[in-house]
């Protein structure tokens, strides 16, 4: 996975298939970023991605509730319709801004 951080913000690449597998190793890696360098803000960055399964929103979700408590705030960008359409039925796009990546600037 490709990580990006820049002052109190994670940017994590998405790989082109966000599984089971690959939502662990995103998870543990989020999670120790975000405790490491005092993380606030993350983008979630879909450029690449093609398939997503419900662990994705799964890594999503349990990153929100981690930065929710100290008021930071979760992006997805480059997000095509299909993955765009299953973030919002799923209603993660209550939660997070799905966008693309001007807007988070």
């Amino acid at each position: 996975m490709e990580y990006q951080i820049q002052e109190n913000c994670l940017t994590v690449f998405m790989p082109k298939e966000v599984d089971h597998y690959s939502s662990e190793k995103i998870k543990q890696d989020a999670d120790k970023l975000i405790q490491k360098k005092h993380i606030k803000h993350m983008i979630f960055d879909f450029k690449n991605t093609d398939f997503m399964d419900s662990s994705g929103i799964g890594v999503i979700m349990g990153r929100y509730r981690l930065l929710s408590i100290i008021g930071g705030e979760i992006w997805a960008v480059h997000v095509s319709e299909r993955l765009k359409k299953t973030l919002l039925m799923s209603g993660v796009g209550k939660y997070i801004h799905v966008c693309e990546e001007e807007e988070v600037r």
